[in-house]
């Protein structure tokens, strides 16, 4: 076969299409940002530094990936569109250069109770259908092996509307893999009666100790008092069996009380309804401490917490059932898989291997693919879903990426590292949001925003190579070399939590003695058990204050004000000042604008495109009814109040006449955390991750307790907030807390009193105490991976 001859025929000029190398924004208003205009080099890995709020968010995912996943969207047609989320064009004046966009950002894989890491991957689906070939016995197709799955039986008459109509007997059957006893949860719940109710007391006595349930005017007390099935005035431990079936468990039904018709209902579905149906974290902390009283979870019973039926236990590949193989760590599970040999099933195996080394590549083999997907920290949820672009063969692609060293180990740092490289050299752009040193130490290309946060940032402070950024004198250039260095003298313990035997998840009967009125860091590889140390052991009670990851929730009604409670003591200042209701000071209630109904804009639905959200024009914005803003404390109405930031509104509530002091020690807490920049009335929604994290500490400062629980607080922190968060926690520490802290920033640990390291590992290779000490200890021991970053990063 003869091939044509090839003759060398370069052009003279670049070809014009590969003139295209560029990203172009030009005019980007997104949230703060101030008119940007920049352009990002393609297949090259640019990282976006910043302080905290500089519009770092606003100019990578708001405005370019957003455009780009918009832009995608509307090449499918209107029906498609319709069942789409709907995107609005950024506030920008041109965008150019664009590519697909594939966005790995922070948010929290769903915490729905039956969402594991092996359904949020393709990897449970795999093993289902590869159990459904192999398994003995054979009990189905892949949907026997689903928890997610119930078995249905029916059986009937059906109509056929074709033709002559005529009935047609049918029956269908569906076999699943769903345990009955928990519905495929792993946990059944159980509430607590004595939680609820004083059973020395009779109901007229008020025996209920459910927050709200006043026996003397509760409506709903009264129903129980006042149904006939039980007596008032009895003490509920002398009620008869019938009693206090009826009281616990009666089947709603129609009552008279004081001439009104209402539904009397058994105590515990009453209270499933009202207080379990609802998501725990939007309650008020005193409801959201009876509930977790109230119930109680316990691994079921009937399925062992596998949350799978017993056909599915019992169906095996070897020994192996499919229960064995999602509890199993998934490097050993890939070993299992990799020794697998049949085949008819190759295919399907290779994809499994592939997934499998994925996780382990990525620094993820400790996990299981049983393990509930609410659990993951940010970290680990977004380096889940990496999973499924690592062996991609797409190229020209953009990827973009939220904090990826987020809860890594300094050690675990470098791996990520190679991954991005790997992308970017497969021909990808790649875009990184990140604060970390060691991250920002590979960009191809470096975009600093600022100078400041909120509205003292928005703007693009410098561009170039990692070199020129450290001689550039912005505030990222500034602080990139800072190190913090080992302590002097570390403050003495006043006493110490003990610790015996704990054995939460991977935790090998571990005994330690945390001590009491320092600063404690807890460190170690990302898997190594920390978290299942300090959350397992430690539980938030009366005396701790526990500050997690789990992210802030609130709509664009919810702003600093209304999240940390600020409004309250504002709403009866206003009142009191005035002499009227403090209703009429919210906007999400009497003081309103009818107009809007106190959202300040008027949406208008589009269907397929995306809404239109105009000003609205009677109250221009403000949110409130003019008669409201004629009411004025210390010269202000509301919408002023609401429109001051944090600074302005410590100042003005500090002294003269608008001196308030219960706002004026919330607005304190805001600055202190470093939040003095934000409005007060700011959409919560327009909140960068690392300013949610915050305001989430500020809020939980204002709670009474001994004991401070933080959860990696460096997140989304730049350098230079950092050590502002060192000094918070020495001020906690001085006035007498004691401050536990989760954390990987070697920063936080050099400035630790004492630090406790768990390893050597991770998964069944972690689980064990492998340093207590000082970190000058630490430094001069370097027996353990933390000791030895921490040594180079002291420069010890």
């Amino acid at each position: 076969m003869s091939s044509a001859k090839r003759t060398d025929t370069r052009p003279a000029a670049p070809h014009a299409a590969d003139s295209h190398d560029m990203i172009r924004v030009h005019g980007a208003r997104e949230n703060n940002l101030k008119d940007v205009s920049i352009e990002i080099p393609k297949r090259r890995l640019t990282v976006f530094t910043g302080v905290s709020g500089s519009g770092k968010s606003s100019l990578v995912f708001n405005t370019i990936a957003a455009e780009s996943q918009r832009l995608i969207n509307e090449t499918y047609s209107a029906f498609v569109q319709g069942f789409m989320p709907t995107l609005a064009r950024p506030e920008v004046d041109v965008l150019d250069g664009l590519t697909t966009a594939i966005i790995v950002d922070q948010q929290r894989m769903g915490a729905d109770p039956r969402s594991t890491v092996g359904t949020a991957t393709d990897a449970n689906a795999m093993l289902r259908i590869l159990f459904s070939r192999l398994g003995d016995p054979h009990i189905g197709p892949p949907s026997a092996y689903s928890f997610n799955t119930a078995s249905v039986r029916a059986s009937g008459a059906i109509t056929v509307e074709r033709g002559n109509k005529k009935a047609v007997k049918a029956t269908y059957e569906r076999t699943g893999g769903m345990c009955t006893n928990c519905e495929g949860r792993g946990k059944v719940s159980d509430i607590d009666v004595s939680q609820l109710y004083d059973d020395s007391k009779s109901l007229a006595e008020g025996a209920f100790t459910i927050p709200g349930w006043k026996s003397d005017s509760q409506w709903t007390v009264q129903v129980y008092a006042q149904s006939g099935f039980v007596d008032p005035h009895k003490p509920i431990r002398e009620y008869t069996e019938k009693e206090l079936r009826d009281f616990l468990y009666g089947e709603p039904v129609k009552v008279k009380v004081n001439g009104v018709n209402l539904t009397y209902e058994g105590l515990i579905p009453k209270i499933q309804k009202s207080f379990l149906s609802k998501d725990k974290e939007s309650m008020q902390p005193h409801i959201r401490a009876f509930v977790e009283r109230a119930v109680t979870f316990t691994t079921c019973p009937e399925c062992d917490g596998t949350r799978l039926s017993e056909g599915a236990r019992s169906s095996r590949i070897g020994k192996i059932s499919i229960a064995d193989a999602c509890a199993m760590e998934i490097r050993d599970l890939a070993e299992w898989v990799r020794g697998l040999d049949e085949p008819s099933v190759v295919p399907l195996l290779t994809a499994l291997r592939d997934t499998l080394d994925s996780f382990v590549e990525i620094g993820l083999g400790y996990l299981s693919l049983d393990r509930p997907a609410g659990t993951l920290s940010g970290g680990e949820a977004q380096r889940v879903k990496m999973i499924r672009h690592l062996g991609s063969s797409l190229t020209d692609t953009t990827y973009v990426f939220d904090e990826p060293t987020i809860g890594l180990h300094p050690h675990d740092i470098q791996r990520m590292n190679d991954l991005l490289l790997r992308l970017r050299d497969k021909g990808n752009t790649v875009l990184v949001v990140e604060h970390k040193p060691e991250a920002i130490a590979i960009a191809d290309h470096v975009v600093d925003l600022g100078p400041g946060a909120g509205t003292a940032g928005g703007t693009v402070c410098f561009e170039g190579t990692v070199e020129d950024l450290r001689s550039a004198g912005t505030v990222t250039g500034r602080h990139l070399d800072d190190r913090s260095s080992l302590k002097e003298t570390v403050r003495k313990p006043t006493g110490a939590l003990e610790i015996r035997g704990a054995n939460t998840h991977n935790l090998q009967d571990v005994d330690v003695d945390i001590p009491l009125g320092v600063l404690c860091v807890v460190t170690g590889v990302a898997g190594s058990g920390k978290s299942s140390l300090i959350h397992g052991s430690v539980p938030a009670g009366a005396d701790v204050v526990a500050v997690d990851q789990s992210p802030i929730k609130g709509s664009r009604r919810s702003n600093p004000a209304t999240y940390t409670g600020l409004l309250d003591p504002i709403r009866k200042a206003f009142a009191k000042a005035n002499g009227v209701k403090p209703a009429l000071f919210s906007a999400n209630s009497e003081g309103a604008c009818p107009t809007c109904n106190g959202a300040g804009v008027i949406y208008t639905d589009l269907a397929m495109m995306a809404g239109v959200a105009s000003p609205c024009e009677d109250c221009e914005g403000k949110r409130f009814q003019p008669s409201v803003l004629e009411y004025r404390f210390g010269g202000r109405d509301i919408s002023e109040v609401l429109a001051m930031s944090v600074a302005q509104a410590e100042e003005f509530f500090g002294a003269g006449e608008a001196r308030t002091p219960a706002a004026h020690k919330i607005l304190q807490r805001l600055a202190d955390v470093g939040l003095g920049y934000l409005t007060l009335g700011q959409p919560l929604t327009t909140l960068s991750g690392g300013e949610r994290q915050r305001l989430k500490l500020a809020t939980h400062m204002g709670e009474k307790g001994g004991v401070y629980v933080l959860d990696e607080p460096t997140t989304g922190l730049h350098l230079a907030d950092v050590e502002q968060l060192l000094g918070l926690l020495d001020r906690l520490v001085d006035a007498g807390k004691s401050v536990i802290v989760i954390e990987h920033h070697q920063a936080v640990m050099a400035h630790a009193d004492w630090i406790i390291d768990l390893g050597p590992g991770a998964g069944h290779d972690g689980g064990r105490i492998v340093f207590e000490g000082t970190p000058a200890d630490l430094v001069a021991d370097r027996s353990t991976l933390t000791g030895e970053h921490l040594a180079a990063y002291v420069g010890a």
